[in-house]
């Protein structure tokens, strides 16, 4: 059952999943299963409309957090580099031709927004869309505050919720990073599907960044 959520590539999901650092013994949950499966109701709502080889799209999907670096390592940025690196060794082993591994490879390494990798193939402007669509709009927003917890970080700076009269850290306060990144997200999409569905998840962020203001 869980394969066929990736339909029509069930079978390559029970040879990726294993691997995809989405599995059930993940301690990360911004980054568990419910997260591979968001990122690929993503990707196969832009690819309808855009175009895109999806089984390269699922492999990308599957295995672009293979290897986990928690938000605050300074390998961070290496992150998706790490992940392409053993996404190709695993599509080796399972038969997979050069090229398409270099594709997968290429649309992984570059979903990553503290990499800074321009996509240049339709696959990974598609995959970096659907990733950073998890990251805006009300699933943003959760997640922004349930990472801020595994750091043990602030929900916000009591005395100045909004950094009027001081420098932004989203190291120490959650709402902090709506404007370190949340909000610069929507600016970056690849696709003319993306940038659409983007517009309405920032809309709603947002909101939600105003009314949270509103309460405290």
């Amino acid at each position: 059952m869980t394969f066929s959520l990736f339909s029509p590539h069930d079978r390559l999901a029970s040879l990726l999943l294993p691997h995809s650092g989405g599995c059930v013994c993940t301690t990360d949950g911004s980054h568990d299963f419910s997260h591979l499966l968001r990122v690929w109701k993503n990707a196969t709502v832009i690819s309808d409309n855009e175009g895109g080889d999806t089984e390269i799209l699922a492999a990308a999907v599957l295995l672009h957090d293979c290897v986990a670096v928690e938000k605050n390592s300074p390998d961070r940025p290496r992150a998706s580099r790490l992940s392409a690196r053993k996404a190709r060794g695993i599509l080796a082993d399972i038969g997979w031709e050069e090229e398409r591994r270099e594709k997968v490879a290429h649309a992984i390494e570059a979903h990553s927004f503290s990499a800074g990798i321009e996509p240049t193939t339709l696959e990974a402007r598609i995959l970096q869309d659907a990733d950073r669509l998890d990251a805006i709009g009300m699933i943003g927003a959760a997640r922004c505050f349930y990472v801020a917890g595994r750091l043990n970080n602030h929900l916000y700076d009591a005395g100045d919720p909004s950094a009027e009269d001081r420098p932004l850290n989203d190291s120490r306060f959650a709402l902090d990073h709506f404007m370190t990144k949340l909000f610069k997200l929507c600016d970056g999409f690849k696709t003319a599907t993306g940038r659409r569905l983007a517009a309405e998840r920032h809309a709603r962020l947002q909101r939600f960044y105003d009314d949270l203001l509103e309460e405290i």
